[in-house]
């Protein structure tokens, strides 16, 4: 690969990035048994796909999947602070993936490397946020319209894409992989349930026993945290705007800001804007800790919490603090998406799902030109063989529906004894 098709920032980290893509790859089975299959079945041949996801070593192992399928794949990062510097340098080396992706890259940087990825002209888009399918809406409203489609990873991506959909601009299919089955079950209440926590104890290392944690949002992800941070001993506290969920929480429910006095932790994780505020960061203690766990940077106002502080110091490496009328308020990883800004993301076995969703999901799109223009679910069948997959590589055997119980499942009419 010629030095012009990446952006990197050390390529001598190629070794030591192969090791890691090749460990994750061990807790990887399912995706792998697809790789195979696409080197087999070549469903991209001739194609391009764009990829704007985080540069781990989970998202590597799905690159090599779509090369495999006969891709030509181009790369760029969903956040500046997600990418692993030694996975893109071993992605460009070795597995002839152009990758523009730099850890801790400026926001310019990152909206070129966006226009870079863009400028190699995909037939498919696979996105973490919608950033990529958005930006080429925007630029060039005619090549979206030309894409056989793309994937959205996030529910931030899909309610921009949603709104897209319904003011008539979206151009594009658009498969919704974070809405699948095993997504949600598996990637975003066990795998961020765990990363998002490895990212606040790695930054901070504290001890949850005996703090009062507030998990603001109650969705999928939400539920995973709450759940982990009352197993290492937390006590926790749940901030949700849908009652459906507020009646589901297996804990204390209270509005946001008569939680600011309680908290000890704060972990945002609804999708939406300035869910912690001006009026929540008067209330909370000495000591208080803030972090995110939103795709964005956008649901802690980092604005009004600079703006109420007298001064700020960096009293470890990913943690801020903030002196707010005398108290020290600690921003994690600048608010940013907590299990990459501060860890390594989601555990391997978690992204081998997800990330297989992603794999058929696009061979889906390739092979397929009839699908309409709109956000669509995953296709029950991508769903329940990724899970079958899955099943298969732990050795668990399940039962089947025989002939009658499939026909009871289908059948209306009333069993009548008509005699």
């Amino acid at each position: 690969m010629t030095k012009n098709t990446s952006d990197i920032s050390d390529a001598s980290l190629a070794a030591a990035g192969e090791a890691r893509i090749e460990w994750a790859d061990g807790q990887m089975p399912v995706l792998r048994s697809i790789r195979e299959r696409f080197a087999a079945d070549r469903p991209f041949d001739g194609l391009a796909v764009g990829a704007c996801l985080h540069v781990t070593a989970e998202t590597a192992n799905l690159m090599r999947a779509l090369v495999a399928g006969g891709a030509t794949v181009s790369l760029c990062a969903a956040n500046p602070y997600s990418t692993q510097d030694d996975v893109a340098a071993a992605l460009v080396a070795n597995h002839g993936v152009s990758v523009r992706a730099q850890h801790g890259e400026s926001v310019d940087r990152y909206a070129e490397h966006l226009s870079n990825v863009l400028d190699a002209g995909p037939n498919i888009t696979l996105d973490d946020g919608a950033d990529l399918v958005t930006v080429l809406h925007a630029r060039n409203p005619s090549a979206a319209e030309a894409l056989l489609g793309g994937t959205e990873e996030t529910t931030t991506g899909l309610l921009s894409l949603r709104a897209m959909e319904a003011a008539g601009e979206l151009k594009c299919p658009i498969v919704a992989v974070n809405e699948s089955r095993t997504e949600r079950a598996f990637n975003d209440r066990y795998g961020t349930g765990q990363s998002a926590l490895d990212g606040i104890l790695r930054a901070t290392n504290i001890l949850l026993a005996g703090r009062t944690v507030v998990v603001l949002g109650y969705g999928w992800t939400g539920k995973g945290i709450a759940l982990r941070a009352a197993g290492l001993g937390g006590t926790v506290i749940v901030c949700e705007v849908d009652p459906m969920r507020a009646l589901e929480a297996r804990f204390e429910v209270v509005p946001a800001l008569q939680a600011a006095a309680k908290g000890d932790l704060f972990i945002t994780v609804t999708g939406s804007v300035g869910v912690l505020g001006a009026e929540h960061f008067a209330q909370m203690k000495d000591g208080a800790l803030l972090a995110n766990a939103g795709h964005f940077d956008v649901e802690i106002d980092i604005g009004e919490l600079s703006a109420s502080a007298a001064l700020t110091s960096e009293v470890r490496p990913l943690v801020k603090q903030y002196d707010v009328d005398g108290k020290r308020l600690n921003l994690i990883a600048g608010g940013r998406v907590v299990n990459l800004a501060a860890a390594e993301g989601h555990p391997a076995a978690v992204m081998d799902m997800s990330f297989a969703t992603q794999a058929l999901s696009a061979a889906r799109l390739a092979a397929d030109n009839r699908l309409t223009v709109g956000v669509h679910a995953v296709p029950a069948d991508v769903d329940d063989q990724v899970a079958q997959l899955k099943l298969r590589s732990m050795n668990v055997e399940i039962d089947s529906l025989n002939d009658d119980q499939r026909a009871y499942r289908h059948s209306w009419r009333p069993d009548v004894d008509e005699a």
